[in-house]
């Protein structure tokens, strides 16, 4: 099982954690929500909780819960600008469907 990161993913995180102050790393997740089932949850981890995995990719930690694991697994977190627009994107070999506004999928 793994998750990757990419390099321009690695700097935001590792900025957006400086100007934090604080912080192990990021947290990714998955709960039931939107009109396809499953949204992504990407937040800040202060401290690895018991039911974590941790992965380390690009100088950054990853801690995922197991449960989520197993929809995330293979999972490429990037980050990417178009125009306009700027964001963490999640690259899932594992998703079969998406809603037409990205916000949920299905496996």
């Amino acid at each position: 099982m793994s998750i990757t990161i990419t390099t321009a993913a690695a700097d935001r995180v590792n900025r957006f954690l400086e100007s934090r102050g604080k912080g192990v790393g990021i947290r990714l997740a998955v709960r039931t929500s939107g009109c396809s089932g499953m949204a992504y949850i990407l937040e800040f981890a202060d401290e690895a909780e018991e039911n974590d995995v941790v992965f380390e990719d690009q100088g950054v930690k990853v801690l995922v819960d197991k449960k989520s694991l197993l929809y995330l697994d293979g999972t490429e977190l990037d980050y990417t600008k178009e125009g306009l627009n700027e964001g963490f994107k999640f690259n899932n070999p594992n998703v079969k469907d998406m809603c037409g506004c990205g916000e949920s999928f299905t496996i």
